[in-house]
């Protein structure tokens, strides 16, 4: 393997052995704290434009293969570990993930101190940051970090959104012993599969449409209820999606994941904030504060609602995390709508909170 460099904008330097792709990527550097499902991780959408960090320090060891993938390909923008794996062993696998990273154009490092990388972004913040196989002088990359493209103010759910409207055929999923009674569009803002398999698993006919597709298209396919899913970056510059959920909201039940969470806060009047170094990763506890119970979930964000900014009544916030108290939740009765900021299909991680897709399809059913 070839020498690597990943330089912060802070200037912090960490030295190390390229592996997947050669070249020079630019993105935020997050941190991710689940010990399995990389593969999951590398191919949810939501991280666009971010250089993930796995704090697990040995990644590859089970290799990949087509089943755990979340979308059609990875979308990160470069991949930190402290050791790949020499070696794959497991019957599913089919790749290594070297081989895949180099097959699908994704930079990454290893043999760095994922540890005092970790300990920096949660001191300092999620920051910009650059990996390079080729250029080494620090200097030069950041001139060139200063002038990269920041994730604020970004629309990336137009790079990550499908082209076209589709059936989710489960072609990878095992048949639902449930009848399809209900039918969905999901809006795709960079929707994971995972979400689309647990629909199909409690009787839902799924149909996938563009993030641009209007109210008015929505409501001519006659749903039974609407899914705005997870995605990347800054919610507050996707105006058309919110736009969408401001004229769907009452007409409709809706269900959002994290983006689509954050969407439906701000179609109802409300504000999101940044995170200092965002929610990432399969051990977040979050109490549900009408039961009292308290799920560990999965999670990938780097926005929050501000709760207290939403002006329409009888709007109420449903969890909220123990980490730090922001808000995981919230739902509105009279309007038919509810929505949590972690990942209820986890992929990876744990199915604490999977039966928020029986709820879904208990409100379709009572509407």
């Amino acid at each position: 393997m070839n020498k690597a460099i990943l330089l912060l904008e802070d200037g912090t330097i960490f030295e190390g052995q390229g592996f997947g792709a050669q070249g020079e990527v630019f993105g935020e550097v997050v941190f991710n704290t689940s010990i399995t499902g990389y593969q999951e991780i590398i191919t949810d959408p939501s991280y666009k434009a971010q250089i993930v960090t796995m704090t697990y320090p040995l990644i590859g060891n089970y290799g990949v293969n087509e089943e755990d993938a979340e979308s059609c390909k990875p979308w990160l923008e470069g991949f930190v570990v402290k050791e790949l794996s020499a070696i794959r062993s497991n019957w599913r696998s089919t790749m290594g993930l070297d081989e895949y990273l180099k097959k699908n154009n994704v930079v990454g490092i290893q043999g760095i101190d994922t540890r005092a990388l970790t300990r920096d972004l949660r001191a300092q913040g999620a920051m910009q940051g650059v990996i390079s196989t080729n250029d080494f002088d620090a200097t030069s990359l950041m001139r060139k970090l200063k002038s990269a493209p920041r994730l604020v103010g970004r629309d990336l759910v137009k790079e990550v959104t499908c082209k076209e409207p589709y059936v989710w055929t489960a072609k990878l999923q095992a048949p639902s012993s449930k009848p399809q009674c209900y039918k969905v569009v999901v809006l795709d803002c960079g929707v994971k599969r995972n979400i689309l398999r647990n629909l199909v698993s409690c009787g839902c006919k799924v149909k996938v449409v563009p993030a641009k597709t209007t109210a008015e298209e929505i409501l001519k396919l006659k749903p039974d209820g609407l899914l705005l899913s997870n995605g990347p970056g800054d919610p507050e510059v996707v105006s058309y999606v919110i736009e969408t959920a401001r004229k769907l909201l009452g007409r409709l039940p809706i269900f959002g994941i994290c983006l689509g969470h954050q969407m439906l806060g701000l179609a109802m009047g409300g504000k999101t904030y940044k995170l200092k170094f965002g929610h990432h990763g399969g051990n977040h506890p979050v109490k549900d504060l009408k039961t009292g119970k308290v799920a560990i979930t999965s999670q990938n964000h780097g926005f929050n609602v501000d709760m207290k900014s939403i002006p329409i009544k009888n709007t109420i916030m449903t969890h909220l995390n123990l980490y730090d108290n922001t808000a995981e939740g919230l739902e509105n009765k009279k309007l038919k709508l509810f929505s949590v900021q972690y990942h209820p299909e986890a992929g990876p991680g744990p199915h604490d909170a999977q039966y928020l897709f029986n709820k879904f399809v208990s409100m379709m059913k009572n509407a």
